[in-house]
């Protein structure tokens, strides 16, 4: 007897899965799957992944209580090959930081040329000026935040840096295709934001997840088992604000 093969549509309606986004989400878990199911019915390269990677990327999503829709920009889950990332967008950080109580400003924002009038490498501090915008070209982008104790910093990284970042930690950017090349300003953004607050931000628990489960094929929410494989497997580690990812065999 041949065994139907699982769909994430089959998935969601088993017991075991529906009762896990209901002790995460309450009341809201059936608009959640019901918008996670479109989404991937809307979707052909996501409809042929493996069923629980896209399940598993979405129990992250609703863990974190950040929506799906890939038009808002929270968070996203992106196929890669056969399996499903789950991607946090800068929209994402924003509001995890703000939820956390720890900040009283953050912000992200592209440097057009003009704009940016000094820097100082060894305290960090730059010096914009944004009423002295010369063109439309975009240099850069800077990642700014404020805690509630009143300690500020801010991140500028120029194009060229955030486009070697990418081509260095995405296998999709360098083959053309994917979030990188289709939404690069987002991505900028994002980059910049999670470097800054991943060096000298103050990282709640569901901020810690978040940069922990960022770009990876979720194999176990419960454990935190995260396969990296759109990235190079380079050991984690802080090296200038990139977070390294280490691939989990």
């Amino acid at each position: 007897m041949n065994i139907p093969a699982q769909t994430v549509k089959s998935l969601l309606s088993q017991a075991n899965v529906k009762s896990k986004f209901e002790e995460i989400l309450k009341d809201r878990a059936n608009a959640f799957t019901a918008n996670l199911a479109v989404m991937v019915n809307n979707n052909a390269a996501l409809s042929k992944c493996d069923p629980m990677s896209v399940i598993s990327a979405a129990v992250v999503a609703a863990s974190l209580d950040l929506p799906i829709d890939p038009n808002l920009g929270f968070a996203h889950i992106v196929p890669y090959g056969e399996k499903a990332q789950f991607q946090i967008g800068f929209k994402g950080f924003i509001q995890l930081a703000m939820r956390s109580g720890q900040y009283s400003r953050i912000g992200v924002t592209e440097i057009y040329e003009g704009q940016l009038l000094d820097e100082n490498p060894l305290t960090g501090e730059y010096t914009f000026d944004f009423k002295a915008k010369k063109s439309e070209t975009i240099i850069g982008w800077a990642a700014y935040f404020k805690t509630v104790n009143g300690f500020e910093k801010t991140l500028y990284w120029p194009v060229e840096k955030i486009k070697k970042h990418g081509l260095r930690f995405s296998q999709t950017y360098k083959k053309g295709f994917g979030l990188w090349k289709d939404d690069f300003d987002s991505m900028a953004s994002k980059t910049v934001l999670k470097a800054l607050l991943s060096k000298w931000g103050i990282l709640s628990t569901e901020m810690q997840n978040a940069v922990k489960f960022d770009q990876g094929v979720v194999k176990s929410v419960e454990t935190q088992e995260v396969e990296y494989i759109d990235n190079d497997p380079i050991e984690a580690a802080f090296d200038d604000g990139h977070v390294k990812a280490k691939k989990i065999k």
